[in-house]
Parts: C-alpha cells; sequence; structure tokens
C-alpha cells in the first residue's frame, strides 16, 4: 500500500473514531474475556458439531479482527489474540440489525470483544456464534495486504508491533526466548548457582574489549560507563563466597552494528569456583541440549533452511587446529612463523597490519577461513594470550590461554 493511498483510509478510520466517541466511550475497557483462542482449539478441536450443539460452550473472546467476510445478513471474521486466531460468525438476526451495521462499518485491525456460543461450521472450522460484539479500540492505520503481510526486513525491525500483530512465526520467537530464559535460570539454579544484578553504570568499563557508552550522573557530577560486561563484579561476588554465580544481563558496546552486532544485547555469564574452562564448556554443552529438548521436544534445531543437532557431542578443537582443518594448504609450522603468517594472512583478504603479532594473526585468519564454516555445534579453544587479556594462561603453554568460544551456524554463540 502506498503513502498516497494510506492518507485517506487513516482519515476515513479517524472519522469512525470521532463519531465512536459521539457516541460514549470509544475505548472501553469493561470487557473481560474468559477464553483464548488456542486454548478453545486445545479443548475442542476434535469435538463435533452435534456435541458442541448438545452441550453448548458460551465464551467470551477478545482480540484484533484480521479477515472478515460480509454476506448479506451474516458475516464471518477472525480474531486474533495473543495466543492465536479463532473465527466468529455474526448474524443480524441474533445480535440485531444496529449492532449488525456497526460490526460492518468496523476495519480490519480493530480490537473487537465477543461473546457466544461455541459451534461447527460446515466446513468444519471450530467458531464461536455471535451473540453480543463490542469494539474496544479502533485501529487507525490499516494493516499490511493480508496475502504478502509484513516482508520488508527494516520495516519488521522499526515497527516490531506490526510485525507481531501479522507474523505468527515472530510472536513465537518472542516466546521461545522467553521460555529460554526461564529454563536457563531453572537449569542453573538446580545446579546451586546464584542469581545476581550488578551495576549497569561503572566508573571503569571492565570485562571485555569494547568501547563503552559514555553517560553522566548530575547528582555526584560524574561521568560514568553503561558496562560492557558484568565480569569485574561477579568475580568479586566469588571472591566473596559466592561460588556459583551467574546474571542474565543487558550489555551496552558502542561499536558497530551488524545482524550478528547490536549496541545492547542481553548476555548470560555465569562464574564457577574450583573449575575451569572445560568445566563449563560441559556446562554450556549440556545446557544448550537440555534448552533445545524443553522448548522444541527434540534436540535438532531448524534454523533458516538448515539442521543443527545438538544432540550429538559438540566438537572441540584449538584455534590452531581449525585453521589447519580448515586451510590444508597452511602446515603447523607456517602458524608459528610471524613472516609467513603475515603472507599466509595477506593471500587471503586480510588486513594486515604492522601492530600485529603471532596470536593476533592466527586470530585473523580464524575469523576470515574458519568461523563462518562451523555450522554444527563446536567449541573453539586456546585461544592466543595476545588477544586475549582477561583470560588464564595456559599451564603448558603460556602462548594461548584457558578460553573457548561456541560456534554454531557459524556465529559465536557463547
Amino acid at each position: 500500500m502506498s503513502q498516497q493511498d494510506e492518507s485517506p483510509l487513516i482519515a476515513q478510520r479517524r472519522d469512525k473514531l470521532a463519531r465512536e466517541r459521539a457516541r460514549g466511550n470509544a475505548y472501553p475497557n469493561d470487557f473481560r474475556r474468559d477464553a483464548l483462542a488456542a486454548a478453545l482449539h486445545a479443548a475442542h478441536g476434535e469435538t463435533d458439531a452435534v456435541a458442541l450443539a448438545d452441550t453448548p460452550r458460551r465464551v467470551r473472546v477478545a482480540g484484533r479482527m484480521m479477515t472478515r467476510r460480509v454476506m448479506g445478513k451474516a458475516a464471518f471474521a477472525h480474531v486474533q489474540d495473543g495466543s492465536g486466531r479463532i473465527q466468529v460468525y455474526v448474524r443480524r438476526e441474533d445480535v440485531g440489525a444496529e449492532a449488525y451495521a456497526e460490526f460492518k462499518d468496523w476495519d480490519l485491525g480493530d480490537v473487537l470483544g465477543v461473546e457466544g456460543v461455541l459451534f461447527r461450521t460446515r466446513t468444519g472450522e471450530l467458531s464461536v456464534q455471535v451473540e453480543h460484539a463490542r469494539l474496544l479500540a479502533k485501529s487507525l492505520r490499516p494493516l499490511p495486504e493480508k496475502f504478502h503481510g509484513l516482508t520488508d526486513q527494516e520495516a519488521c525491525y522499526r515497527q516490531r508491533y506490526l510485525d507481531l500483530i501479522v507474523n505468527p512465526e515472530t510472536r513465537r520467537v518472542f516466546e521461545l526466548r522467553s521460555r529460554s530464559v526461564e529454563f536457563i535460570r531453572r537449569y542453573l539454579s538446580a545446579r546451586g548457582y546464584v542469581e545476581v544484578e550488578t551495576p549497569m553504570m561503572q566508573l571503569i568499563p571492565g570485562g571485555a574489549a569494547a568501547r563503552p557508552f559514555i553517560t553522566h550522573h548530575n547528582a555526584l557530577d560524574l561521568d560514568l560507563y553503561l558496562r560492557v560486561a558484568p565480569e569485574l563484579f561477579l568475580k568479586r561476588l566469588v571472591v566473596g563466597g559466592i561460588e556459583k554465580v551467574f546474571e542474565i544481563n543487558r550489555n551496552f558496546r558502542n561499536e558497530g552494528l551488524s545482524t550478528q552486532h547490536n549496541p545492547e544485547f542481553t548476555m548470560l555469564e555465569f562464574y564457577e569456583a574450583y573449575a575451569d574452562y572445560r568445566d563449563l564448556m560441559d556446562l554450556t554443552e549440556d545446557m544448550l541440549r537440555e534448552l533445545a529438548v524443553d522448548l522444541l521436544g527434540t534436540s535438532i534445531v531448524h534454523y533458516q533452511g538448515a539442521d543443527y543437532d545438538l544432540g550429538r557431542p559438540f566438537t572441540r578443537m584449538t584455534l590452531e587446529q581449525a585453521v589447519l582443518v580448515h586451510n590444508p594448504d597452511i602446515s603447523h609450522a607456517a602458524l608459528g612463523d610471524l613472516d609467513a603468517i603475515r603472507s599466509l594472512a595477506s593471500g587471503r583478504g586480510v588486513v594486515v597490519k604492522p601492530e600485529y603479532g603471532l596470536g593476533k594473526l592466527q586470530l585473523e585468519l580464524f575469523e576470515k577461513t574458519v568461523e563462518s564454516h562451523l555450522r554444527q555445534p563446536a567449541f573453539i579453544t586456546a585461544y592466543p594470550a595476545e588477544v586475549s587479556p582477561l583470560a588464564r594462561r595456559n599451564d603448558a603453554d603460556p602462548f594461548v590461554t584457558d578460553r573457548f568460544e561456541l560456534f554454531i551456524a557459524g556465529r559465536e554463540l557463547a
């Protein structure tokens, strides 16, 4: 729908709202529903028409009108609430001539409240035969055209409310995210971890190598930084005796924007005394596997056209091993020679800066030639100390650190 076409439609809807205001309360808040669409389908999806007629079930449902088909003195519509959609059937003889005329004047996108009895149509669809219908909220802007929905990615991000209205899969993502966070809390709490909240405004932006956002505290006349990670505070809690601690926290990094980077994001961070990075890899693998089964009923995750199996043991490789596996022409000796690795990196499109040392060049090679190919779950360990200032150096090989990153679908997830 073009912008030129939209303005007259909005003006028309505003006129309808003005008429509602003139009649009284245009936005009533006294309607109380007693059923959700999904619950009705779950409870009565298999009930036949005769059984529904023999034991009438009166319901009050509310939601946004997504479709409507008027056939003279009767009309069908679909009302969508937070759980899904249910069809409603409105007849002039049931609701009265005046109420039926009002219903026909309402627009797609309007929020309705209806009361009636469940029945099954001739085509077999569970529906509500409406006895009373009310307009609860007028939608001033038209919904996207029903056959195409909201498909523009930028519009989906900028108008998330519209994306949620017309794209059921988006709502499912929101629900799965909420359930994921709930599961993680349960999982860690069951293993003795204590959840905490640590400061978002800090004197020192520590815990990660990232550019911070700066804010100002007026009462203290003090510049503060929004946290880039909660690491330092969580480690202090371990020192203080909370031996297993975690935080699901909001972080802020004043850096680039991409499909994999956002200036503010939520992260889980956890620490445990008397454990090392290998213990935390075991816990991370088990947590993600159980999370998938809890949410999806299977360890197979389908994402962007591919299946990822969280049920199989995750691959574990050092960063050096990963570079050698995905670059058969590179030798172990070359990875340890500064001049050789400079030439190799440059030949693969890496911008080599004079200050880059051996560890930095190994990381650049990994990110350029390996990372995007790590499709199935893979832990990469032994990152060079040069690029891991906050990690413990390995006791046997101080060139690398006791650090892991987890990759799935070519992305770093942990």
